[in-house]
């Protein structure tokens, strides 16, 4: 088929072109603007267009857009008014995955980790993750000669009970994304139990209390009990955590913190499904890490720039904790926490989470709120985070040696020493990595 994706710069919708790509189909898309993203795509024969607008609506047979597309994207209505099918990603879904033995990945926090364990792990199966995995070096890995996917399914839209799950696994259930489910906590955990009860296996965490509760069969994981934490080290200067999970033995896998001892364990109470315990812990240490997950872009002897894609609360308390760890192995006394604040919605929802969340960090420095298409709400900022006496920049350039903070196209600080870490699931990402935004 001749399939055209719109807002195909986004990982989650990449993710499902490339596959659709190496699966045989024609496969065209566009975005906003250019991204090394777009960029990577280009690399392996899709054609990408920016900006976005009707003309790029072709000879095709299908359209997907993202969730992020609204009703009056120029190529929406064109493709509407030529009478070309169109569906969103979460309709695109069944479609996508039908044939497959899906090990679905779903929760708040913790799946992109885990999803790109569990594909280190299943090392000849196909993945689909919501972030590129150092491992294979993509979000996507395909292999014509096997049926099982491993898919980071996603509960903002409830698009994971579209995922064909053969294996469902939960990391937890905290609410997030709560406007789509009108901010009903009994629709919220009505389709996580949907869910689980569609998924043929289930793996849970049982530490999270709705899971703890739910009244399903289970291959169940109780940290507490279950996980016990060996020792953090670095091998050959990178990040590893050692633990032990019941009476499988000892485990060794990349990144610290208790979190990532967590989702390693997950992944590896389903892969037992397929895998001998040996072969478990021989493939375990295939995993490198992912992209802007304790992503370290930058490494000296007293200057460390690390991405984190956390943008709740909950992410960014487990990272500062991790950090504290790789502070003290590093001999590093700063961590200086970025922020760029994650749609306004989100912001306000969790507001008294936020002014908590960063004590583990020496400095804080404040950039603006990435809406996500949001309209502005003014949030008081100076007030709400006062007791860290924060630093409020527009945007942040890097280079070898120092971050660059800019305020009003000046210069304003320095950051030359110490661990610099930046939050947030917008721009900054292309921020800490040298990609100035446009301004």
């Amino acid at each position: 088929m001749k399939i055209h994706f719109i807002g195909i710069g986004g990982i989650g919708l990449s993710g499902l072109a490339k596959f659709l790509h190496f699966q045989g189909h024609k496969i065209s898309g566009s975005d906003i603007y250019e991204t090394p993203l777009t960029k990577s795509l280009r690399d392996i024969g899709i054609e990408v267009f920016t900006p976005q607008k009707r003309e790029n609506i072709k000879d095709v047979d299908l359209v997907i857009y993202s969730a992020a597309i609204k009703k009056t994207n120029v190529e929406l209505i064109e493709a509407k008014k030529r009478g070309i099918k169109t569906l969103s990603r979460r309709e695109a879904l069944p479609f996508i995955l039908k044939d497959k033995k899906v090990y679905s990945v779903a929760g708040a926090h913790g799946k992109s980790t885990t999803s790109a364990i569990l594909a280190s792990i299943l090392k000849d199966a196909n993945a689909i993750i919501g972030a590129k995995s150092k491992d294979f070096k993509s979000n996507v890995r395909f292999n014509k000669n096997s049926d099982i996917l491993v898919f980071e399914a996603d509960e903002s839209d409830a698009s994971f009970l579209n995922s064909n799950p053969y294996v469902g696994i939960v990391t937890n259930t905290e609410p997030e994304h709560m406007e789509f489910y009108n901010h009903n906590l009994e629709l919220f955990y009505d389709a996580y139990k949907k869910f689980l009860k569609i998924s043929k296996i289930r793996v849970i965490n049982e530490d999270d209390p709705f899971l703890k509760n739910i009244d399903l069969e289970a291959i169940r994981l109780n940290p507490k009990d279950d996980i016990k934490i060996k020792r953090y080290f670095l091998k050959d200067d990178e990040p590893y955590i050692r633990f032990e999970l019941r009476d499988f033995g000892e485990f060794d896998v990349w990144g610290f913190g208790e979190h990532v001892a967590l989702d390693a364990s997950l992944a590896i109470l389903a892969a037992m499904n397929e895998l001998a315990l040996e072969e478990i812990k021989e493939n375990i240490k295939n995993y490198r890490g992912i992209e802007k997950r304790f992503d370290i872009v930058q490494k000296g002897e007293s200057f460390i720039v690390i991405d984190d894609y956390g943008h709740h609360p909950t992410e960014i308390e487990a990272t500062l904790q991790s950090l504290k760890e790789y502070a003290k192995l590093k001999n590093l006394k700063d961590i200086v926490a970025i922020w760029q604040p994650h749609k306004y919605s989100r912001t306000i929802d969790n507001l008294d989470r936020f002014k908590e969340c960063f004590k583990d960090s020496s400095k804080l420095v404040i950039l603006p709120v990435w809406s996500a298409g949001e309209e502005r709400v003014e949030i008081d900022f100076k007030e709400h985070f006062k007791r860290y006496n924060p630093i409020f920049a527009d945007f942040v350039k890097r280079d070898d040696k120092e971050i660059v903070l800019i305020k009003d196209k000046k210069e304003i600080a320095k950051i030359e020493n110490g661990l610099v870490v930046g939050f947030g699931a917008g721009d900054i990402t292309y921020q800490l990595r040298g990609f100035l935004p446009k301004r």
